[in-house]
């Protein structure tokens, strides 16, 4: 039985206008065959042909089994043994193998990056990411060979079941899955057909499940003609993201970010204190902050920093600070700057090819458009634009608390361009050749 027979069979409706097509620029995809307006209901999927943890466990075959393995099995597990088991089975489940049929048989996420071609990308978040994630996938595929598979030959024959299945059948989940924030939980499901609709910014956040009718729709993000590709949006997602869950990016995303991560030792000084102020501002001791190109660096990172570098004689001045919003000393401030502007410079560094050489070879066409090369070249491209950003936003913070001849403290700015401090006259006098043009044009 065909995946659409199927779900029409089963309840789904919209498949009747709609169809599955190869574009140019984005692959399968799927057609409108008729007009659409924007928020029209596009395609509605019953619950019962989802793709969940619920359907998984309850399976007759092999839900028991699933429900038996200790430690119990993570969401993504889950679903990914329930589709390599469907797509061993040769008979039944013809509903959900018609689905299995059409899936790719292969991905362009970065776990599937040659070492050459994740290099490109060498000192960015992405790679060091996707080098924990080969390694956890390996990890993770151990357990289930140890704890599921190897125990029940019979239902999951090991050579249907390789670490190489293994990744395909998670990169089915994080490339075709929806997660929906319900009441009580985080609800994960693929929803046939409806997980061929392709990615584009140009639309609404269009697709909503009811847990109450157990059924998932799609609405239509904009106004579509007959003929159209109709999208979904999956959210404000970055390229380091989109290349690996996804396996593509966005060219001059909006998105595009730098997941910077600071953290506090514990043994560090007035470590309980710290960490109270630090939560009366909504932050964690363990905090991910987005460096993005219009906003390379957000308040607050520097009231972490600023939390982080107090002194016992700062600390009890905190209440009154509001969380430390404003400075709350010149050496504070010259200590997190200097800090920051170290490690941005470090992170440049870490890049095993530099912006400007990159660009190069994007431009050249030496990374052929679409590669996996030239994705991961636009993703370092874009996390190197973005520190320097941070890096420059931090020397222009920084120029304001520290003297531009000497390098010693000071709040006392230059009167015409407010740009620069100096600790008095002798230091201004002396630096006022090196000074002369930038002041002279930042008066203008």
């Amino acid at each position: 039985m065909k995946l659409q027979e199927w779900l029409v069979n089963g309840g789904a409706e919209g498949l009747n206008w709609l169809q599955l097509e190869d574009f140019p620029d984005t692959g399968r995809g799927v057609k409108t065959l008729r007009p659409l307006k924007s928020h029209d209901v596009v395609l509605t999927i019953p619950g019962s042909f989802l793709w969940t943890t619920d359907a998984a466990t309850s399976d007759p075959v092999i839900g028991t089994v699933i429900r038996s393995v200790e430690p119990p099995l993570s969401v993504e597990d889950i679903l990914a043994v329930f589709l390599l088991f469907i797509k061993s089975c040769k008979t039944g489940y013809d509903g959900r193998r018609a689905h299995v049929e059409l899936l790719p048989t292969s991905y362009t996420a970065s776990i599937f990056f040659s070492d050459e071609e994740l290099e490109i990308c060498s000192g960015s978040s992405l790679y060091h990411l996707t080098q924990k994630l080969k390694q956890q996938i390996r990890d993770d595929y151990i357990q289930l060979l140890t704890n599921l598979f190897s125990k029940h030959p019979d239902l999951f024959p090991l050579g249907r079941f390789t670490q190489d299945d293994y990744m395909w059948a998670l990169c089915t989940i994080w490339s075709r899955g929806m997660d929906f924030q319900l009441p009580d939980r985080q609800f994960r499901c693929i929803a046939p057909f409806a997980d061929m609709l392709n990615h584009s910014l140009d639309v609404e956040l269009c697709h909503v499940y009811d847990p109450q009718l157990n059924r998932l729709q799609i609405l239509a993000g904009k106004d579509y003609e007959p003929g159209e590709q109709v999208f979904i949006n999956y959210g404000s997602v970055p390229n380091n993201r989109l290349l690996r869950l996804y396996g593509f990016i966005l060219p001059d995303n909006p998105h595009d970010s730098y997941d910077l991560v600071l953290t506090t030792d514990s043994q560090a000084p007035l470590y309980s204190q710290k960490v109270a102020l630090l939560e009366s501002i909504g932050l964690q001791v363990n905090s991910t902050f987005s460096l993005k190109l219009k906003d390379p660096l957000p308040l607050n990172v520097l009231q972490y920093l600023r939390i982080q570098r107090l002194t016992l004689e700062e600390i009890s001045t905190m209440p009154a600070r509001h969380g430390a919003k404003d400075r709350i000393s010149v050496s504070n401030e010259a200590e997190i700057l200097k800090a920051l502007d170290e490690a941005c410079k470090n992170l440049l560094s870490g890049f095993g090819i530099s912006l400007e050489k990159l660009e190069e070879k994007v431009d050249s066409g030496t990374y052929q458009k679409g590669s996996n090369a030239w994705a991961a070249a636009h993703v370092s491209i874009s996390e190197q634009k973005i520190l320097k950003a941070t890096l420059q936003k931090v020397e222009e913070l920084l120029a304001l608390v520290i003297c531009a001849n000497c390098g010693k403290e000071s709040n006392k700015r230059c009167s015409r361009c407010r740009k620069v401090v100096y600790c008095g006259a002798d230091c201004q006098k002396s630096h006022y050749k090196e000074h002369k043009a930038f002041c002279k044009a930042a008066g203008e």
